[in-house]
């Protein structure tokens, strides 16, 4: 019988890529986007329903569970990739900024996992996908909403194995290096008040950070299989790393202590 899976924010990246490879492996798709009247892709492929899903919106994540339903019977598998990244000093971010990306990052993510759980266990199965970062397992200067998200999805995820595996249910972390996607654009909000002197040198210093590590960023195609074997394996690995440069920065991170790489960080960001 075919299978089918849910995906968070398809409309652009490794959400797009994501849904476009399962769809190619022959799954039924259910691709979810805040703006699906704008789509012109996903919707010429079989085997794929775009719907609604903004996942600050509980009646919307309603309604695309309902319809992927509706539409295929079934629902297998569920990737948690919508998510976007919020830079800069704390002290500088608005507070309505700060709950918008734990609204997005975390909330939305915990709203979409609760709408397919009641079919998860009573299907007795189910794979659930969490798009995490290598910024879950550790922390760049000036991202404390955007990794304090990712901890949290880190956190809630290793537990939620524990709570769903008796049900047959299975729980994964997809942790990506940089990827060649718009997360520089709109998946990006960066805050700074350039008239707090204190924190520009910091903020010149990650800006020169980031540019390099994105030129080695890796295509969403590459981070979409990692996806889709996390997805398929069968396994109870929970982690996996995706891309060259996730697996060398999660490399280094699990060889030391923590006080050798914060001094190493320190040295990178002139600190």
């Amino acid at each position: 019988m075919t299978k089918t899976i849910l995906i968070t924010g398809t409309s652009s990246g490794l959400g797009r890529a994501t849904a476009k490879l399962f769809q190619e492996k022959g799954w039924n798709v259910i691709a979810t986007m805040r703006s699906p009247e704008q789509e012109t892709e996903l919707t010429q492929l079989d085997n794929t329903l775009v719907t609604r899903l903004d996942v600050q919106d509980a009646e919307t994540i309603r309604s695309a569970v309902e319809a992927g339903l509706a539409r295929f019977g079934r629902i297998d598998a569920l990737v948690n990739n919508a998510g976007y990244g919020a830079y800069g000093p704390l002290e500088a971010t608005p507070f309505e900024k700060i709950r918008r990306q734990f609204d997005v990052n975390v909330l939305g993510l915990l709203a979409t996992t609760q709408a397919v759980l009641p079919h998860f266990r009573a299907n007795r199965s189910g794979t659930i996908v969490n798009v995490s970062s290598i910024g879950g397992r550790m922390a760049f200067p000036m991202g404390t909403l955007y990794h304090g998200t990712k901890f949290a999805v880190e956190g809630l995820s290793e537990s939620l194995q524990y709570e769903l595996a008796p049900l047959g249910i299975a729980v994964k972390l997809v942790e990506p290096g940089g990827i060649k996607t718009d997360f520089g654009g709109r998946s990006f909000d960066l805050t700074n008040d350039e008239s707090i002197a204190e924190y520009q040198p910091l903020m010149q210093a990650l800006f020169g950070f980031f540019g390099p590590m994105m030129e080695n960023a890796s295509e969403p195609e590459q981070i979409a299989q990692v996806i889709y074997s996390a997805t398929t394996d069968g396994t109870g690995q929970l982690r996996y790393a995706a891309g060259a440069d996730a697996v060398q920065v999660l490399g280094q991170r699990a060889a030391v202590d923590d006080a050798t790489f914060f001094a190493g960080m320190r040295s990178q960001f002139g600190l």
